[in-house]
């Protein structure tokens, strides 16, 4: 298996993943879309706790490696509020290697579901994922969410920006 470089799903964690990550009312949450009519930013930070990636060929990057992850998710004040929960597919190998991911966050009060594309992998860059769907308070969401690497050392951290529409 492949070394992982440190680095920031959350969710290709989302997952990327990803995380690749959700939310109680102690993170920052503009209020219920729904209820509302308005769009609503959620932001939360994803601490990777599983990365796990499931190489075609070893050392190197090939069409067909997967990636599992899993992610705490906290508030401002660094309350656990939920998990992100994702899986990876290579697309393109080699230096410029692209990932299709799907990512579940496990929030209160509901789930929200996630997919697109990841193009930094190896970098751990910035991503912006579609919200496909959702349950319980998050029940026909709509949007997107965007992912900004904050560490990587000790742990690959994100920061996640959801926002609803």
């Amino acid at each position: 298996m492949r070394p992982i470089r440190a680095a920031c799903l959350g969710t290709a964690t989302l997952v990327t993943l990803l995380a690749c990550t959700p939310v109680a009312a102690a993170a920052t949450d503009t209020g219920s879309a729904q209820d509302r009519g308005k769009a609503r930013i959620i932001t939360v930070t994803a601490e990777v706790q599983q990365l796990t990636r499931f190489p075609v060929s070893p050392n190197s990057v090939s069409q067909g490696d997967s990636v599992v992850v899993r992610s705490d998710l906290f508030d401002a004040a660094h309350n656990k509020v939920g998990e992100s929960h994702g899986t990876c597919t290579t697309t393109r190998g080699g230096v410029d290697e692209a990932e299709q991911c799907v990512v579940t966050y496990t929030l209160p009060g509901g789930q929200l579901t996630v997919q697109g594309m990841y193009f930094n992998y190896l970098d751990q860059g910035p991503f912006d994922n579609a919200i496909t769907g959702g349950t319980g308070k998050y029940e026909k969401a709509r949007g997107s969410v965007h992912s900004d690497t904050i560490a990587t050392i000790p742990k690959i951290v994100r920061r996640f920006t959801i926002h609803l529409v």
